[in-house]
């Protein structure tokens, strides 16, 4: 039998087994059709007395459906965040704009456990995580056959120093959510720094040819994804990875370091007007961005 990832089957213990909510650790986790019904709405109608056989009868049922169903946060707790805030859009290239939008915004507590998760892979955050996760919904006409997500890319410099992916981690509980595949056909150059701590304009100069395509997407919806969205800078330098006039590496071209210019000329406005139409239809989302008391 195939060993189970531990991310997987914490998930498992946090929905199905632990009771509590996964933030505040004193309340019942509330199923998400709860949360979505919590709000005022009429009072249901008497049952009649024919039903009553059916419900006894159906019993041990519900009682199966109620205890597999549970959510990850109690009602004050879920009701407590601002989900969905406003998107918000960054320029690709002349004429094209990336759409982004964040489950919430990057205060407490999803700032606490964005870093927690990501910087000492605290597994007990991840729960609240998926929360945020779950309260994207799936772009409109994507689905699994014309759509992929495309997680933000790390170096494998990267990777050996923290031990894991976080965003590959959250990339993945998001294809089960919307049911749509992820797509690693992107890879990251090595020369890039970390963006944490650094200036919008820092963040741009050092994103510059930052990604590059090792195959060419199946599919034209692409739906990026990174966990925050400070600037919006690296999802706006993967997503003009997949404007015409950028680098592409073979397979085996891949396995080194690729430069590539970015040249915008008198086409640019005809090739980035491909990116809409003809050539790919992008979009970007992230579990949080910005700051609610700004």
């Amino acid at each position: 039998m195939r060993r189970l990832a531990p991310y997987q089957t914490g998930l498992w213990l946090a929905e199905y087994v632990d009771i509590r909510c996964q933030l505040c650790r004193v309340y019942r986790s509330t199923a998400p059709s709860q949360l979505l019904s919590s709000h005022l709405s009429p009072a249901a109608p008497p049952i009649a007395d024919s039903m009553l056989t059916d419900i006894y009868r159906g019993k041990v049922a519900r009682y199966i459906h109620r205890h597999l169903s549970r959510g990850l946060l109690c009602a004050h707790c879920h009701h407590g965040i601002t989900w969905l805030p406003k998107s918000f859009r960054v320029d690709i290239a002349a004429g094209s704009a990336l759409s982004i939008q964040a489950s919430t915004f990057y205060d407490y507590p999803i700032r606490q456990a964005i870093r927690a998760f990501k910087h000492d892979e605290d597994m007990s955050k991840l729960p609240l995580l998926l929360h945020a996760i779950r309260q994207l919904p799936r772009p409109h006409g994507c689905h699994h056959d014309n759509a992929v997500i495309v997680a933000m890319p790390t170096t494998p410099q990267r990777l050996v120093k923290r031990g894991f992916d976080p965003v590959s981690i959250l990339a993945a509980q998001l294809s089960k959510h919307w049911q749509i595949p992820l797509w690693q056909g992107v890879r990251r150059i090595d020369h890039t720094v970390s963006q944490q701590g650094l200036t919008r304009a820092e963040r741009l100069s050092n994103l510059n040819n930052a990604f590059v395509l090792t195959e060419t997407p199946p599919v034209k919806r692409l739906l990026l994804f990174d966990d925050v969205a400070t600037t919006g800078a690296s999802l706006q330098a993967l997503a003009r990875a997949f404007l015409p006039d950028q680098p592409y590496l073979t397979s085996l071209e891949a396995t080194g370091t690729a430069h590539g210019s970015m040249n915008y000329g008198t086409d640019s406005a005809r090739q980035t007007a491909d990116v809409k139409t003809n050539k790919y239809h992008i979009s970007a989302y992230a579990l949080a961005h910005g700051s609610q008391n700004q």
